[in-house]
């Protein structure tokens, strides 16, 4: 099972690139850096939640796991 610290950092670098994919993507389709960037961290916050929420239930399931 993981720790929580190695899932936390795990879903914090993931949500870092996420976040700089999104703010990229925001920016283009709006032409605004601002709105770009509230997208970003809206889409940020909520999924870094769902993230480690998802990482904890999986490392409480030992299915398909080598034992």
């Amino acid at each position: 099972m993981e720790t929580r610290s190695r899932t936390l950092t795990k879903a914090l670098i993931w949500q870092l690139l996420g976040l700089a994919v999104m703010l990229a993507v925001g920016w283009a389709l709006t032409g605004s850096f601002a709105t770009g960037g509230g997208i970003a961290l809206i889409n940020a916050g909520t999924g870094f939640a769902t993230y480690f929420l998802y990482e904890r239930v999986w490392a409480r399931i030992g299915w398909g796991r080598a034992v």
